[in-house]
């Protein structure tokens, strides 16, 4: 809507569609401002805290230098990026885990008492400097509960790890067929979406699935090869996993399924040689 209509609503999204400069903490305690603004050199002060007079809750706001994109063109590493150092301006307030991070207080709404703390914008790298022992582990996002129930720009990461994911076994029933390819990933990505507690928006979505299948027709070797290598490769990925045996998951297979998968590994591969040679005929 006209910006002039949308700063009368108590409640905005905090960043456009296509890129965000703005981080955001729903900090759900009623000394919310106390929180964000007494840790001194403990974590960075926020640029603006927006409080709920009533209740003390409030959101807190740290503006960047410079703003990272989530459209199709997005680099998937400062999306993720973005995302660990979120979680970690959420550990040191103490702020909502199920915070999506898309709608905000509007400073400028009489509703709410609004603190401006500092002008300055930060790049991430500063925040993640300034958090220190607050910054989440390299591989935080990949913890069962996180993988379940992504939420803020977490879900933009798990969608697309997902999609990707299913999109590079999907390909073998689209060769020659790129458009029905991307109409298979935007279904996909689409109903993985669907399972978010608070789902993304449609168009963040198909920017994802359309970054996934742009990479794929464009960069990817296994559609530059084609069926006969990706086939190759996957039998022979499954061959030693099958020769492999022992443990799966954590969990000690049994006698029997290493001689199942045994004796499906030499199945794929008599049927690769066989196909190789009647092909070469």
């Amino acid at each position: 809507m006209p910006r002039h209509d949308a700063l009368e609503r108590r409640y905005l999204e905090a960043n456009p569609q296509a890129l965000s400069n703005l981080l955001v903490v729903d900090v759900d305690h009623p000394d919310a401002a106390l929180r964000t603004l007494s840790a001194a050199g403990n974590h960075p002060l926020p640029n603006a805290i927006v409080e709920n007079p009533r209740n003390g809750h409030a959101h807190a706001v740290w503006a960047l230098t410079e703003p990272f994109t989530r459209t199709e063109y997005a680099r998937r590493k400062p999306l993720a990026y973005a995302a660990a150092v979120t979680e970690g301006l959420r550990r040191a307030v103490d702020g909502d885990a199920a915070y999506s991070g898309l709608m905000t207080k509007n400073p400028t709404h009489p509703a709410w008492a609004t603190h401006w703390i500092h002008p300055a914008p930060r790049s991430l790298a500063e925040l993640e400097h300034e958090l220190g022992r607050h910054m989440p582990p390299p591989r935080w996002r990949q913890s069962k509960r996180r993988r379940e129930h992504p939420v803020g720009l977490g879900r933009n990461c798990a969608l697309f790890e997902s999609a990707r994911t299913w999109a590079y076994r999907e390909i073998r029933y689209h060769w020659g067929d790129p458009a029905g390819l991307d109409r298979a990933i935007r279904a996909e990505a689409a109903h993985i979406n669907t399972a978010f507690s608070e789902p993304l928006p449609d168009s963040e979505v198909r920017a994802i699935a359309a970054s996934i299948h742009r990479w794929i027709v464009t960069k990817s070797r296994m559609w530059a090869d084609g069926p006969a290598v990706y086939e190759a490769t996957f039998v022979a990925m499954q061959s030693a996993r099958g020769r492999k045996g022992g443990k799966v998951s954590g969990q000690v297979m049994t006698p029997a399924k290493i001689e199942a998968n045994r004796r499906r590994a030499t199945k794929f591969d008599r049927d690769l040689v066989w196909k190789e040679a009647t092909d070469g005929s």
